[in-house]
Parts: C-alpha cells; structure tokens; sequence
C-alpha cells in the first residue's frame, strides 16, 4: 500500500505535527510504505518526502496553492490513498486534527464578542477555510474522516451530514514509556530548585501554544480566585501576545506566581515538576499535551470543548482523573483546581489507566486496519 499525508509545514512544538510523526513511525514499523507531502517538512521522514511548495503572497494565497498542488498529486494517482491534515477537497481520508474551523470561530466569537464576528467576516483567509473545509466534507472522493474525539465526530455528522460509514473515531496515541510517572523522580526537584519553587508549593502545568484557543487567559484570571494562595502557574509554549499577557500578570500582583518559559523541545521534565497539568481551553479537538500528562501520572483540568474531557470523565472502564468545566468560567476552574491540588497524589494512576490503551502501536494498527479496509472496498 502507498500511502501519501499531507501536512503543510514541520514545527518540531505543533501537536499535529508530533501526531504525523508518530504514525509514520508506527506505520512504516507495520510495513506500510509512506510519504510526507508538504511544503517545509524537518521531521523524522526518512528521506520519503514530496514538496509542493507554489509561490504565494499571504496565508490565503498560500493553502490555495498548496490545496490545488496536492490536488494535482492526487489526481496522478501515484498513492493509493491520500490522506490530508489540511482542509483539500478531494483527499481520500482527512483527519480532522484540528476540528471544524467553523466551530471554532464560533467558540472564539463567543470568547471576544461581536466584533469578533465582524472581523472573521471579512477575513479572506477565514472565508477561504471555511469553504474549503464544506467542500471537502462533501467531495464525492472523500472516502473516510479520522476524528480524534467524539466531539469531533459528533459536530462533523451535524454539520456536514456525513454518516457513521465515513466518521472514524481514533484516539491519538502516546509514548508509554517516554512519557511516564517515573518522570516526577526523576526530575521534580532539578526543575523546581531550577525555577525557584519549592518542593511543596503546588505546580500547575499548562503545555500548548496559541494561548487565547488554549485557554491561558482564564488560567490567568482563575489563579488569583484559588484558595491556594501559594499556586504556581508555569506555562510552556509560544504566543504572539505573550507580552501583553505578562504585563497583564504583573499589574495583577501576580508576577512571583506565574512563569513564562517559552517553548520547550523536551517537556518531559516539566511534567515530572508538576502537581497538576490545567488546559482549558476554548476549542482543541484532543490535544496530545494532555495525553502526555495523564502518561505521567497527572490529573487534568480541561473544559467541556477539549477532547480529552471524554478520557478525564469517569467512563470508557476507568475512574475519574481530573475535572471538566466550561472554558469561560474561571470561578470554577478555580475550584477544581484546588480539588486536584488536594488529591493528585491519589489520581495519579487514574490518569495512567486513562491512557493505558492509548499507545503508539495501537494507534497505528487501527489507521492500517481502516486503510486495509477501504482499499478492500468499492470506491
């Protein structure tokens, strides 16, 4: 089987990325011959690697291109299947990585206000991708969507009308053993004599970049409402607004409990450092930081919008491992976040079980097993 996917552009931080890292590790393990198409790619490829990589003047201009090359590889039928990462109509499978663009300027709109709306109407770009993403969900060629949640999945067959033949949910999948509980001896006092904070002093983690979509900004306003006055927020990851955030957190009085530390190629020792790891954010399809936090052994607090509500949720065969709450209510993201302080010692294999079933391999043999069948089926 030759099998294409699509992802526009490598960065060594984006969830999305790691997740195509790890399937084409999985896969070509099982023996599936693999290529990367994208337009700038740095990743573990192992030289199979096609760029498609058009001029182009502003985002708008550069998905078009990039959706109209690959459109052009799809129909010299060099793969036996396509599968995009990106919005292209006539791809063979789409994993819908990144949820519904849709819903997620509404979620976003509902965050900002009306001017927000305003603003994504009369964006070329978010015109663009929205379109895009109806066309695709529509193209006759589309033959199967990898949905990472059952949110996803839901919100895709209410929107588009697509039926249970084509909407596959599975799980990404973790390292199990590079992702571990082992991490908190290995490396909780380095990281937190490094940082300044004390063994005892409860560690809240937040891993992701884009912190508005992520939730950092309610993380900001829930640390001060805490009970626990001593709290320290650490926040892993990159964002443009990043500055206006930190000067918004020393007008709080907040500076000596919150740190900003970037992004971070290793964040293995970060989770080790930490009590609790916190994303509440505004819309994530199933981000894979809050997979490796339940790996080592953390409880997490994620709002009702984030995929990984449905492995924290007591259900699926395992005991509850954290708290969910709407992404804009800081009162009781305040709350919960106390409750996990309080019990983490006690969830940690909770959060292990949650995603015990979740590795690598697992993953891969279920992305082969629904290639396999849809090269057995009928187009």
């Amino acid at each position: 089987m030759k099998l294409a996917i699509v992802r526009q552009k490598y960065t060594p931080f984006g969830g999305a990325e790691r997740f195509v890292e790890r399937a084409l590790a999985g896969l070509r393990a099982q023996g599936t011959d693999v290529t990367v198409i994208a337009r700038e790619w740095a990743g573990a490829d192992d030289g199979r690697f096609l760029r498609c990589d058009p001029t182009y003047l502003g985002r708008t201009w550069r998905d078009a291109g990039f959706s109209r090359a690959v459109q052009d590889v799809i129909a010299s039928g060099r793969f036996d299947l396509v599968q995009s990462h990106e919005r292209i109509p006539g791809c063979h499978v789409f994993r819908a990585g990144d949820g519904v663009h849709a819903t997620w300027l509404d979620l976003r709109a509902r965050a900002r206000g009306g001017l927000s709306q305003l603003a994504t109407a009369l964006s070329p770009w978010h015109r663009y991708t929205v379109a895009a993403e109806a066309a695709m969900f529509r193209h006759p060629s589309l033959r199967a969507v990898i949905c990472n949640s059952r949110m996803v999945r839901d919100d895709i067959a209410h929107r588009f009308g697509l039926g249970d033949d084509k909407l596959h949910v599975i799980y990404n999948g973790v390292d199990l053993d590079y992702f571990h509980p082992g991490l908190r001896e290995q490396h909780r006092t380095a990281v937190r004599q490094q940082l300044g904070i004390g063994l005892e002093t409860p560690l809240i983690l937040f891993v992701g970049s884009g912190f508005e979509r992520k939730g950092v900004p309610v993380l900001l306003r829930a640390l001060p409402r805490m009970a626990r006055e001593d709290a320290v927020l650490v926040v892993v990851g990159r964002d443009k607004a990043q500055a206006p955030l930190m000067k918004q957190v020393a007008g709080a009085g907040l500076g000596e409990r919150v740190r900003f530390l970037g992004p971070q190629k290793d964040v293995r020792p970060f989770y080790g450092a930490a009590d609790v790891f916190a994303l509440p954010t505004l819309y994530d399809p199933f981000p894979n930081a809050a997979l490796e936090a339940l790996a080592c052994g953390l409880p997490i607090a994620t709002s009702s919008t984030c995929g990984a509500a449905e492995l924290v949720r007591a259900g699926l065969g395992f005991p509850a491992c954290g708290t969910v709450c709407d992404a804009l209510d800081d009162a009781t993201l305040a709350r919960q976040l106390d409750t996990l302080i309080e019990s983490s010692a006690s969830l940690g294999e909770a959060a292990r079980q949650a995603v015990a079933h979740l590795s690598l391999a697992a993953m891969a043999q279920s992305l082969s097993q629904l290639y396999e069948s849809l090269l057995d089926s009928p187009v």
